[in-house]
């Protein structure tokens, strides 16, 4: 990053305006003595907008695997053999109490999530029922159910779902390396939709699945024009027996080099830090000066999150305030 970008950069983070492209590359590719500079940016830009304050969220995966569509880098489709496990979507009543007993941590959201490209009425008509039964202020229900029609969405507003949870996954480049059975398309339109009924959006990606750093902008951009309003930063775990299970993890510093770029492009946005966070190893802490203002705690979809012993602790340490 060169003299006169670092002050096009710093001056992004002073006016909370977001960056260029060019700029977002540059941060992409900064050498590490950088980094420094890079955090103090993205620090303000995060104060600036959501104060000292981490949110913490949690999620249950209540219906798993047997999904028909060929993501390249999920554990749950049909189309290659892993071992994920596989079963119907859970009963209300398990569903509640998976809410319940996720709100002894100290967490802001709880999101169903389930597997497929979408849900039958009587399944969507099962999580309004959770929903409606636990309408508690202190923790926000979040659901990522796949594609979803207006009047299914309008009925989970209606029950009092808050946040609707959709991944883009990718950009629009390389979207059709990693799965052929929907588009890129099909999934703005969820997307779209989401924001049309009036709830909150959550609409992240998974990086690290042999995109390029252009292609890593691209998308922090498209999340910027569709004025998304959290996005969880997924890094790939690579998974035995999908296309991508000899995909190298991402390092550190790139994944940290990540989270700064998309905090400066989407200055306004939550950025929560989830799936393959451990592959920040010691790096773990920085998230937060890279300018994320969350992250996952306890059990991910199929495989094991960190200790939340241990994130809280980390969190006590770091001297923040966090729900």
């Amino acid at each position: 990053m060169d003299r006169k970008t670092l002050m096009q950069f710093r001056d992004a983070a002073e006016q909370g305006e977001p960056i260029s492209a060019q700029t977002a590359l540059a941060v992409l590719h900064c050498p590490s003595d950088i980094i420094p500079e890079i955090f103090r940016a993205a620090t303000l830009v995060r104060r600036r907008h959501f104060g000292d304050r981490i949110g913490l969220c949690a999620i249950i995966n209540a219906k798993s695997g047997a999904c028909g569509e060929d993501c390249a880098f999920c554990a749950q489709s049909s189309h290659y053999i892993t071992h994920a496990e596989v079963r119907p979507l859970q009963s209300k009543e398990e569903i509640i109490d998976e809410y319940l007993a996720a709100k002894k941590m100290p967490i802001s959201h709880f999101g169903v999530v389930t597997s497929g490209r979408a849900l039958k009425s009587r399944d969507i008509d099962r999580i309004c029922e959770a929903v409606r039964s636990r309408p508690d202020s202190d923790v926000t229900w979040c659901a990522s159910l796949g594609c979803v029609s207006h009047d299914q969405l309008k009925a989970l507003k209606a029950e009092g779902l808050k946040r609707f949870h959709h991944n883009l996954e990718t950009a629009e480049s390389f979207f059709p390396t990693i799965c052929s059975t929907h588009t890129y398309a099909d999934r703005l339109a969820t997307v779209r939709a989401v924001k049309e009924s009036g709830m909150e959006i959550c609409c992240g990606c998974l990086l690290g699945m042999g995109e390029t750093p252009e292609q890593r902008a691209e998308l922090a951009f498209a999340m910027s024009n569709e004025r998304v309003d959290s996005i969880p930063l997924n890094f790939l775990i690579p998974i035995k027996g999908t296309p991508l299970e000899n995909e190298q993890p991402m390092k550190p510093l790139d994944i940290i080099r990540c989270i700064a770029m998309f905090r400066m492009v989407n200055p306004q946005a939550e950025i929560r830090v989830c799936a393959g966070r451990l592959h920040l190893r010691d790096l773990q802490s920085m998230i937060f000066y890279a300018g994320a203002t969350g992250m996952m705690i306890g059990p991910l979809l199929t495989v094991a999150g960190r200790n939340v012993e241990q994130d809280l602790q980390m969190l006590k340490d770091l001297d923040v305030v966090y729900a």
